[in-house]
């Protein structure tokens, strides 16, 4: 079993003991620290914060205890059900909240879920934020209310609200999408995309919409994680159906992945890079992406008269930078695509809108857009930790290794080389270290990612670390 508490959340696998796992008592634990907090952070003397959840299988469970122990501390609940992780944002907002949380371990296996924790911004709270509720959880620094001072729960659906303020973007063309006569397959591994996926694009003017894994059971039909080794099924569908192209989201809906008219994943570090193109052309600003994204999107920034920046991994990171640096469009490499112009949040819904905008008024087919952009080659592994492992010094001795080359450690270890990039950072969300290399080949990627797997276990023997 496992209990992980980071900037993403509180999230654990479910069930076990106390402290070894997602149980009840372990999300009272924090659901009342996260309250407590919420309240002293606020002016109002009465409290309301936005609950929705994904459809994992566990998500009821949670959701009746989340929303249980808010009451008893005496909160009001706005339980907005199934819902996305920026349906749920956009809600926080709506509703003029003081919080939220969203019940989603994202794209982690069905076993696991999680508490996502949000301010009266709709956005994810800071790492100092983070650390003092942990605080609050592990000294037990709570109360709960008199029964007659107890919060109530009132139910909502932010989805439709959702859908229209993504038609209403400048940007996102109706039009031209309805004239296009699309036919696109969705895959939702049977989560909440599955709701609001197929609606979003029926409302665009997609002509035909091939529903894949659309059913809200939380059975997922293979890992959730959206990326080329788990896509083969929507792969073979869009070929089989004669589809113009294909989307995948994960279970909470805020990553975004696209699969071409010949079954191939045009690249998840390409969704932002392509939606940013279309901003850019119509926008001129700056971009942000986190340290593990690919070069890309400052190319095609540069190519705008735009700046840059480089944020650490993390979206509460990335839109701290973009906010600093007044950006036009950011997100990360994973899929993840924040647009300012509807609300600082990770929502693969207004990239579908943007993303489709930008293909039709191109005139291109899905394979001919994805040629336009440079090709670089990304390459993403995962170091398995052990115990007896000090990853502190471990990151610390690579960054000395390679002292020659020019490295950033505002996260982990990225070093830039003549030929790419390697980035090594401490999971926030597993027990692993991500290793992440990009070259201008996928020789140049494979080359760079095996010569710093190779240093790693040198260390490792040599150093006893």
């Amino acid at each position: 079993m496992t209990l992980i508490k980071s900037i993403s959340g509180i999230r654990g696998t479910i069930g076990g003991k106390p402290g070894e796992g997602l149980n009840p008592l372990d999300i009272v634990k924090f659901t009342a620290a996260f309250g407590t907090w919420i309240s002293k952070e606020s002016d109002n003397k009465r409290i309301k914060m936005v609950v929705g959840r994904d459809a994992r299988v566990s998500g009821e469970m949670v959701n009746h205890v989340v929303n249980g122990t808010l009451i008893a501390l005496g909160i009001d609940v706005v339980n907005i059900g199934l819902a996305t992780t920026p349906t749920v944002e956009l809600a926080v907002q709506t509703e003029n909240a003081d919080g939220g949380i969203i019940l989603t371990a994202s794209h982690n296996p069905g076993q696991w879920n999680a508490l996502k924790l949000l301010n009266n911004k709709g956005e994810f709270i800071t790492a100092r934020d983070g650390t003092e509720v942990i605080e609050l959880a592990d000294k037990e620094k709570f109360e709960f209310s008199q029964a007659d001072q107890l919060g109530k729960i009132t139910a909502n659906n932010y989805n439709d609200l959702h859908i229209d303020k993504i038609l209403k973007l400048d940007l996102v063309d109706r039009e031209s999408i309805r004239n296009a006569g699309l036919k696109i397959v969705v895959d939702c591994v049977n989560s909440v995309g599955g709701i609001v996926i197929p609606e979003l694009l029926k409302a665009l003017g997609v002509k035909e919409v091939v529903e894949l894994y659309c059913s809200p059971t939380g059975i997922f039909p293979h890992n959730p994680e959206p990326v080329p080794e788990n896509l083969t099924a929507i792969s073979k569908k869009v070929k089989e159906t004669g589809s113009d192209l294909g989307f995948v989201v994960d279970p909470d809906v805020d990553r975004l992945a696209i699969v071409d008219e010949n079954g191939m994943m045009f690249g998840e570090e390409y969704t932002l890079v392509a939606i940013a193109d279309h901003i850019l052309n119509h926008k001129k600003g700056n971009t942000v992406s986190n340290l593990s994204s690919s070069m890309a999107l400052k190319d095609i920034t540069e190519q705008y008269g735009g700046k840059y920046f480089a944020a650490a991994v993390g979206e509460v990171n990335v839109i701290h930078v973009m906010k600093e640096k007044n950006a036009v469009i950011g997100g990360e490499g994973n899929g993840g695509v924040i647009y300012p112009d509807l609300h600082y949040g990770r929502d693969a819904l207004v990239g579908i809108g943007l993303f489709l905008s930008h293909l039709v008024r191109s005139g291109k087919s899905c394979s001919a857009l994805r040629t336009i952009y440079p090709d670089y080659h990304i390459l993403k592994r995962k170091i398995q930790l052990t115990p007896e492992i000090n990853v502190d010094r471990l990151l610390e001795d690579i960054s000395y290794d390679y002292k020659e080359f020019p490295i950033n450690l505002i996260d982990g270890v990225r070093i830039d080389f003549p030929n790419g990039w390697v980035h090594l950072r401490k999971s926030n969300t597993e027990p692993i270290i991500r290793l992440i290399a990009e070259g201008k080949t996928s020789g140049d990627a494979r080359e760079l990612s095996d010569m710093l797997m190779n240093r790693i276990d040198k260390n490792i023997a040599s150093r006893n670390i």
